[in-house]
């Protein structure tokens, strides 16, 4: 093994240390999911990660498969402000995407690698209880008119139940949780994965939140790699909404995390799904990848 590998691993032993038994949610968006290849890879440095004793619980979405399901099947799809309306059709489809093929492929890929993962929604074990959205008056940022909104069978997370989570957990199982949830009556509902990581990964007392999407971190201006912020704490971020340096779509994002952190979670990290490496180098190595937020 050549000298730069092995200074990379020495370079890992203090992170495997310090991070062993302690809980990390790596939240996998659709366009992370999609390509084989890239899943195999993926789950790789998962299995890598559980290896050396850190608890991993995964949550995923899969709005890129629902919305290429939907125009296979000849059903519109509408979506404001990138939030989906999800009617009886596209909850039908949510459901077959969400809590069967995408959580099946991860399964598969996990198992590839001899890790004992088990796939749930969040239906199962009753983990994501939810309530329907109300209609929302909302200003459509493509034609600038407010507008009173039903987003259908879309749901807001009302309470985490952990007690499946932790039995798996406990047990050694790496628990794979789609993005659906119910409520008291049995009615499913589409979920925002991240947002169902989020709260998870408060309810689990996280030591990481890691987002695993189509952008490596986040910028002062989109698209400069020089302006790439590598690590923030929470008072920064609260200074870059403050004047005006963060805008547009970057500011909820902010404002989710530095909440999050407020209550309980160590870290939040942002990186790229699709390249290869870069959860186990955000974890293990000094420089990372992403943008990391501490408290």
């Amino acid at each position: 093994m050549s000298q730069p590998r092995l200074d990379l691993l020495r370079e890992a032993l203090p992170y495997i240390q310090r991070f062993k038994g302690k809980t990390f949610v790596v939240k996998l968006s659709g366009k992370v999911t999609e390509d084989h290849d890239n899943l195999v890879s993926l789950a790789e440095e998962l299995a890598l990660l559980h290896q050396v004793g850190i608890r991993i619980c995964v949550v995923h979405g899969g709005g890129k498969q629902l919305s290429d399901l939907a125009a296979l099947m000849g059903v519109e799809q509408t979506i404001i402000n990138g939030r989906r309306v999800t009617d009886d059709a596209t909850l039908d489809m949510a459901k077959m995407i969400f809590a069967g093929k995408i959580n099946t492929d991860i399964l598969a890929a996990l198992r590839q690698r001899g890790i004992e993962a088990v796939g749930l929604s969040g239906v199962d074990g009753n983990t994501v209880q939810a309530e329907r959205r109300p209609p929302k008056e909302v200003v459509n940022h493509e034609t600038g008119v407010s507008e009173q909104i039903d987003f259908g069978h879309v749901g807001d997370v009302v309470k985490i139940n952990d007690r499946l989570l932790r039995v798996l957990l406990d047990h050694d199982y790496l628990p794979v949780i789609s993005s659906l949830g119910a409520d008291s009556e049995g009615m499913v509902f589409n979920i925002n994965a991240d947002t169902i990581a989020a709260e998870i990964a408060v309810r689990l007392e996280a030591e990481k939140l890691i987002m695993l999407s189509d952008v490596d971190g986040i910028y002062l201006r989109p698209g400069e790699q020089a302006t790439k912020l590598s690590r923030l704490t929470a008072d920064e971020v609260t200074a870059l909404v403050r004047d005006g340096i963060a805008t547009g779509g970057m500011i909820p994002k902010l404002q989710n995390i530095t909440e999050l952190l407020r209550r309980g979670v160590r870290s939040a990290h942002i990186i790229k799904g699709s390249l290869r490496n870069a959860l186990l180098s955000e974890v293990f190595t000094d420089e990372g990848t992403g943008t990391m937020i501490v408290a």
